[in-house]
């Protein structure tokens, strides 16, 4: 069988829809810089509608105020890449959705829009889980460099996204 998208996203999406089914996990994902490839790697997989809930694909600002509650505030403190949106937009993911975990991946893929605080190649994740502490924020920032194509920075954070999908090994 042939596949859309290169074999590294297929094994890791196969794994992340597996070991979700087997806990009976629901996964909603809030993408930004990714523009729904995360949500692409897990449909690829038969039998994906198990697990998989819902994407968000929310590339503006706007977007993510409207579909996932990001503040105005937040986005004008920190930024559309930050741990601080990142977070709200897992949050906003797990809430709008009713799911059982969500992934938020916010970032700065290039070639251009990049910053000295925010260089290319920058991108944040999140991870929100139902009846966790919403106050203990499990969230990572990554710079994956600048010298890296846009299609590679997008496909190196694609697979931090899945990764941060895989259940945890005390669950």
């Amino acid at each position: 069988m042939q596949n859309l998208l290169p074999p590294e996203l297929v094994a890791l999406a196969t794994k992340v829809i597996d070991e979700n089914r087997k806990l009976g996990r629901r996964i909603a994902v809030a993408e930004s810089c990714t523009g729904g490839l995360v949500a692409a790697a897990l449909t690829e997989i038969a039998g994906s509608s198990d697990v998989f809930e819902c994407g968000f694909n929310t590339y503006s600002n706007s977007a993510k105020q409207k579909m996932l509650g990001v503040s105005d505030d937040l986005l004008e403190t920190f930024g559309a890449v930050s741990i601080a949106v990142a977070w709200e937009m897992a949050r906003g993911a797990l809430n709008k959705s009713d799911c059982d975990v969500a992934i938020a991946i916010t970032g700065v893929a290039g070639p251009g829009g990049g910053s000295e605080k925010k260089p290319v190649g920058t991108v944040v994740f999140a991870k929100a889980e139902k009846d966790k502490d919403p106050e203990d924020v499990v969230a990572d920032r990554k710079n994956f460099g600048a010298e890296l194509s846009r299609a590679d920075i997008r496909l190196q954070a694609v697979l931090v996204a899945l990764e941060l999908l895989l259940p945890d090994s005390a669950e």
